[in-house]
């Protein structure tokens, strides 16, 4: 029986792409490195799945990290909000779910969702929003999946996590949640492509 569910943020949502590139593009280029390419496969999949500290590390090594987070932190995320899109749907179908059970938030992001979250007003749908700062160990670890599951006051075992990279499949199947695929086509799991999808599903499992 489903009891509570658990969203990711970026991609499941909203499509937050273009917000991301330009935050860290913004940053590196401060540092003097050249912005994110578009068609920069390989950092724009850093950009929507890693925490701040695992993106700049990877791009600029470790020894550039501290000065990095510096640079990031006097960055002001707020004036990126408005490139966030919400996706199709979700503010109804989080107000719909919302009188229905519990729902969490489980993000790589740090501090921007809450700023996020005050501007869209989603505190009022969300029992408890989590982010990289509230846990040791982003995703792909079960640290944050477990965290809600314990805030929520609901066991693994009766709740679902709906995200959208293999990072938040293998953080659910480490803490033994069922996974979700938002818009996606993942192996061994439920995939969707609605949010209003999601309350058949809870009626069937």
């Amino acid at each position: 029986m489903v009891k509570g569910l658990i969203f990711d943020c970026d991609g499941v949502l909203f499509d937050s792409l273009h917000a991301n590139v330009a935050f860290y593009s913004a940053a590196l280029q401060q540092l003097g490195m050249p912005p994110i390419a578009h068609d920069d496969r390989e950092k724009i999949y850093l950009c929507h799945t890693v925490t701040t500290p695992e993106l700049f590390e990877a791009i600029l090594g470790p020894e550039r990290l501290e000065e990095a987070l510096q640079v990031s932190r006097g960055i002001d995320y707020s004036r990126f909000i408005p490139l966030m899109v919400p996706e199709p749907g979700i503010l109804e179908a989080l107000s719909r779910l919302s009188a229905r059970m519990p729902l969490a938030v489980a993000t790589n992001r740090g501090g921007s969702m809450h700023d996020i979250s005050r501007h869209f007003g989603l505190e009022r749908f969300f029992k408890t929003i989590l982010t990289s700062k509230d846990v040791a160990r982003g995703k792909p670890h079960p640290d944050m999946l477990l965290l809600a599951s314990d805030r929520l006051g609901i066991d693994p075992a009766n709740l679902l996590f709906i995200g959208d990279m293999d990072v938040d499949q293998e953080a659910a199947r480490r803490a033994n949640i069922r996974f979700v695929g938002y818009r996606g086509r993942f192996a061994e799991a439920i995939n969707i492509t609605s949010h209003n999808q999601l309350f058949d599903l809870i009626e069937q499992l």
